[in-house]
């Protein structure tokens, strides 16, 4: 397609702000690793708030959620809505106990917790296995998805596109700090949010659809409305209801949804003013990303079907797609083709914005984690100031460039989905219990990763071949990585000493005082399931009013308002 100067004008506006804010910051950020990484501790709930769900609309994101619209319908969704229950865990029991850490990241929490030579090692360890390498194959994900809409919508190659995207991210993210990412994240979002909107307005009405009414009555997506899966659908069930509610929210670890919290949630908690504001900004994150945000990517994945019924017609339609960037998730960006003047401009933008967002995030979190975790730590105890920040910068390059690289070698938005989540697959309940459990040690850690990382690879590596060694569904490689991952870990806990008992003793009474460390469980517990039922009611009250049916929606925003007032007598009570 062809952007007029109208376009062209929109996206050179916005890519000026935001490199503009990355140099309006840049003099303070660059004094201190403090203000680099954590914007001085000062920032406010709903900048934080926003910046997490900035960062969790990825460009892969609009493109995960068609995909899965297209292959299982609405309900397909619910591999990624059941992790809310893992984000409502850290907002009502994990975000003060990050917040009063008082750590720099959540990995010098490790050598908080836990003592000795092995302490320092699981710390230095993690700091390469998460900052680089599972943060590389995140922000590969990301860059995949990008190259897609722009050869889509720009003609420009996979290489093209991320020479691009990389020099201005990369410029503004290694400038501002996070507080350029948080500022440019607050913009985003606002124009990620509209653009998504506006689009999907114009969509619904396009001749092709014929309006919201038509849309749902179409044959090719009138079976792919409900909420849920077809309950006489064993193999549905289980994948998406039974596995995500029973072994996958609580037992993977996953970028935006890690059980205990921790990642870019926990850095944002961290720099949060207080406790109250961390927790805050973490139920705003979770009820805007699970209850706001899908509907109008949705109804996008739904409109695709009645123009591009299969898959053969996404592809003769954009024949320049190499055969590794074709699948599903590119009916996203199909769709934005048909949008007029200056909205395509808008759109544009907004999927830059959300690429922007994610990459910058990911960029400064993970060159936190080399420069506090690795470099400060073990290769230069004595760095300066300037010094940090100058490896901040150069990390944050480098990891751009590697992240760049890998995309090539995958494929879709629901192989990175996936890939993430078996890399994850086991140590989800580790980080839920360490806060409590004291037998927990450096070597549950240490063997946890190990094990899930080499399972995964083991799956990843067998996907690829042209003759597997073995089949097995993705949802029962899942399983067979949580089971595994998980008694080899506790295995390895009952087996080992725990850390020294000054050091327990040190860490309970900066995280709990000297309350005990089950105070107002009760509370928390039932504010927990409150806020799970509130987001859910909100999510299918929005799809309901969207259906139509009025009075399924309003009796939903009739129970979201009692989950809200339940939630505000029991947050009183702890």
């Amino acid at each position: 397609m062809t952007l007029h100067t109208l376009d062209w004008f929109i996206i050179i506006f916005f890519l000026v702000l935001f490199a503009g804010i990355g140099i309006y910051v840049s003099k303070k950020a660059g004094k201190t690793s403090n203000e680099f990484f954590l914007s001085g501790r000062n920032m406010p709930w709903w900048l934080l708030g926003v910046s997490m769900v900035a960062t969790t609309f990825a460009a892969d994101t609009p493109g995960l959620v068609t995909e899965l619209v297209r292959k299982d319908g609405v309900s397909g969704n619910w591999v990624w809505w059941a992790l809310l229950l893992t984000g409502m865990l850290t907002v009502f029991f994990y975000a003060k106990l990050w917040r009063k850490s008082g750590i720099a990241t959540d990995l010098e929490f490790y050598e908080l917790r836990y003592s000795g030579k092995a302490a320092a090692f699981l710390r230095g360890f993690r700091a390469i296995y998460l900052g680089v390498i599972f943060n590389i194959i995140t922000m590969a994900g990301v860059c995949l998805a990008g190259a897609k809409i722009a050869n889509i919508l720009l003609g420009l190659s996979q290489a093209e596109t991320l020479i691009y995207a990389s020099v201005i991210v990369v410029f503004y993210a290694s400038l501002g700090g996070l507080k350029g990412v948080l500022l440019t994240d607050f913009i985003q979002f606002l124009l990620a949010m509209i653009g998504s909107v506006w689009a999907t307005i114009y969509i619904v009405n396009l001749p092709e659809i014929g309006g919201l009414e038509n849309l749902l009555s179409h044959e090719l997506v009138n079976n792919k409305l409900s909420f849920f899966p077809d309950f006489n659908n064993t193999e549905a069930v289980i994948t998406l209801l039974i596995i995500p509610f029973a072994v996958q929210w609580w037992s993977t670890w996953y970028p935006g949804a890690e059980p205990g919290g921790g990642g870019y949630i926990a850095q944002r908690m961290l720099a949060a003013k207080d406790e109250n504001h961390a927790t805050w900004a973490t139920l705003f994150f979770n009820f805007a990303h699970y209850a706001m945000r899908p509907w109008p990517w949705i109804l996008v994945g739904l409109a695709s079907l009645i123009i591009y019924p299969d898959l053969s017609s996404l592809n003769n339609t954009f024949p320049n797609l190499t055969a590794e960037m074709q699948g599903d998730d590119v009916a996203y960006a199909a769709m934005m083709t048909y949008l007029p003047i200056g909205l395509i401009g808008i759109v544009l933008t907004s999927l830059m914005a959300a690429f922007m967002s994610t990459i910058s995030t990911q960029l400064n979190w993970g060159s936190s984690y080399v420069v506090n975790d690795f470099y400060a730590r073990f290769i230069k105890p004595q760095a300066t100031e300037k010094q940090k920040v100058l490896v901040g910068r150069l990390s944050t390059v480098l990891l751009m460039i590697a992240a760049g690289l890998f995309s090539f070698y995958l494929q879709s938005a629901k192989d990175v989905f996936s890939l993430l989540l078996q890399i994850g697959a086991g140590t989800g309940l580790l980080f839920i219990l360490r806060w409590f459990w004291s037998r927990i040690n450096p070597y549950s850690e240490i063997a946890a990763m190990a094990i899930s990382f080499v399972i995964a690879v083991l799956f990843f590596v067998n996907g690829k071949l042209e003759t597997p060694w073995f089949e097995l569904a993705s949802h029962w490689q899942l399983v067979t990585g949580v089971v595994i991952t998980t008694i080899g870990w506790i295995t390895v806990t009952l087996l080992t000493q725990p850390s020294k008992q000054e050091t327990l003793n040190s860490f309970n009474l900066l995280i709990f005082g000297k309350d005990s460390k089950f105070k107002g469980f009760g509370y928390k517990t039932l504010a927990f399931i409150v806020g799970v039922l509130g987001v859910y009611a909100t999510l299918f009250a929005i799809g309901s009013l969207i259906y139509g049916k009025m009075v399924n929606g309003l009796v939903l925003l009739a129970i979201v308002a009692v989950c809200c007032f339940i939630i505000y007598k029991a947050t009183r009570k702890f």
